[in-house]
């Protein structure tokens, strides 16, 4: 198998919300989980479609139109799911933000995780 791509940050965010809502994966749900997972920060519906259109191309994820439905009209969804390219590249994502947090908490002090999301975009000293 080939070696995945490093991901970017919001990749990883859109790539988290396809994996946590599995088989509910479309581009209305993905936008909703990703605002939730990268709150304060706002996000468009727009950027949420150009990167699963990239992480597409890349062989990360797939999409595929699911059949029409009465509540949308008779219009189909397009839904996506994580390839096994996708979850090793998330895999490998996740493990760095451990290693990271393991290192930050070490110098900080197991105390500082609690303090953790408080105070952001306050100047550290």
């Amino acid at each position: 198998m080939p070696k995945p791509d490093s991901l970017g940050q919001f990749e990883q965010v859109v790539m988290t919300a396809i994996l946590s809502l599995r088989e509910d994966a479309y581009g209305v749900t993905i936008h909703s989980k990703v605002q939730d997972l990268a709150k304060p920060k706002a996000v468009s519906l727009g950027a949420i479609y150009v990167t699963l259109d990239r992480l597409e191309d890349k062989g990360m994820v797939s999409s595929w139109l699911s059949d029409p439905t009465p509540e949308r009209g008779g219009r189909a969804k397009r839904c996506y799911r994580l390839e096994a390219l996708g979850e090793q590249a998330l895999q490998e994502s996740a493990a760095t933000a451990k290693r990271i947090w393991d290192a930050v908490t070490e110098v900080l002090g197991k105390d500082w995780s609690k303090e953790w999301g408080k105070g952001w975009g306050k100047q550290v000293s």
